[in-house]
């Protein structure tokens, strides 16, 4: 197919950011999308001017509507990092698309920052959360940060400090390579600037003193807020060994709880994805209160019972039954999960240990028993207090 959509990548000194091919098919548009910074730095050209649609997925139908005329997408630096030219390419046949990358908000911060781009994590709060950085926090760890607005530095500070990194320093870079280029220089304790919209945030991550830093996986019991009954720590490590995340996997966690599987899950891969289905509303609490904490917002909690409630959910790339067992929920659980996906059930019941063997013996799998014992004070002494043990049931499909 002939190319008839052009995204292009432009900088905030504007037409001077292209090449002359580049610019050259800019001039020639017909109709120009982008936001108001992007108008207003092309100002001078005459085609057709659109903004973003509200709502923004109507932006696929209006594009699909212009085809015949040369259209253009105006996005800042490189369109497809986490940027606007990802979205169109999964709707919009990529062979009707040509992109035209410039240096990415990353590229530029790094080089002002001196640091090595492949060293960095590189994040974005744009549209998102800010809470989803938290996994990323560890000392000495640097973030480069798309952000929304104004008031992202301050609320990044501020995640920085509750969570014992206020000596961080924070760099905010404004307008990068335009005429209004501004640099901003504070840490997470005293973090005060007014800085532009448009701008980039870099964190050099420093933890203060005696703070206990958490791991993206393996979290103590006691990171989660919970009644008690939770997948425990060491049990959860397995657990999560055999569901393997990946990233943009997507897990049901049937019977969340707390949501320490789930919460996990998520910590442990890029974009992974959770759905946690729990019948009890103080559980669900818990769940939505840790999944802020800990950095996975986007857990999504279903109140029900499963299997009823599992009926039209995505399909998943792993199960986690964590209490419930029963062979309709296995049934319904199986049979929806993608191919080479996994499928984890723990119990502690001797009644979930017989379904367990029975599904075993139809279907296959590993079993393994997991027990575990922490010592705790005996009087003044020391001794060990065994857990209740885990069988755990695991397979692939």
């Amino acid at each position: 197919m002939s190319v008839w959509l052009h995204v292009i990548g432009i900088g905030d000194n504007g037409l001077d950011s292209l090449s002359p091919a580049t610019r050259s098919i800019l001039e020639s548009a017909e109709v120009i999308f982008g936001a108001d910074r992007h108008h207003e730095l092309t100002s001078h050209l005459t085609a057709e001017r659109r903004s973003w649609p509200s709502p923004f997925d109507a932006l696929i139908s209006d594009l699909k509507s212009l085809k015949g005329k040369r259209v253009v997408v105006l996005a800042t630096g490189d369109p497809l990092w986490y940027s606007v030219g990802a979205r169109i390419a999964r709707d919009i046949d990529p062979s009707e698309i040509l992109f035209h990358p410039q240096l990415s908000a990353f590229q530029l911060a790094a080089a002002r920052m001196g640091w090595s781009l492949a060293d960095c994590e590189t994040l974005t709060i744009h549209g998102r959360p800010t809470e989803q950085i938290i996994p990323f926090l560890a000392p000495y760890q640097s973030l480069l940060i798309l952000t929304k607005d104004a008031t992202s530095p301050a609320q990044v500070a501020r995640i920085l400090r509750e969570r014992g990194y206020g000596a961080s320093r924070l760099t905010a870079l404004a307008h990068m390579n335009g005429a209004n280029e501004t640099r901003l220089d504070g840490t997470a304790a005293d973090w005060s600037h007014d800085v532009p919209d448009f701008h980039t945030l870099a964190v050099a991550c420093i933890a203060d003193n005696g703070v206990a830093v958490l791991p993206r996986t393996g979290l103590p019991d006691s990171a989660f807020a919970s009644d008690g009954t939770m997948t425990k720590q060491e049990v959860r490590a397995v657990t999560l060994a055999k569901l393997a995340p990946a990233r943009g996997a997507l897990l049901w966690d049937i019977g969340c709880g707390s949501g320490s599987v789930a919460i996990e899950w998520m910590r442990a891969a890029r974009d992974a994805r959770a759905i946690g289905v729990e019948c009890r509303a103080d559980r669900r609490a818990f769940a939505a209160e840790n999944a802020v904490t800990l950095g996975a917002p986007a857990l999504n909690l279903i109140d029900g019972t499963a299997p009823e409630a599992l009926a039209n959910l995505p399909a998943p790339d792993a199960v986690f039954i964590g209490g419930g067992l029963t062979p309709e929920v296995f049934a319904v659980a199986w049979s929806t999960l993608k191919p080479h996906g996994r499928l984890v059930a723990n119990t502690v019941t001797l009644e979930g240990e017989a379904v367990l063997l029975a599904l075993r013996a139809q279907f296959g799998g590993t079993l393994s028993r997991i027990a575990v014992e922490r010592a705790v004070p005996v009087g003044r002494l020391t001794g060990w207090k065994p857990s209740m043990t885990v069988t755990q049931w695991s397979l692939s499909k």
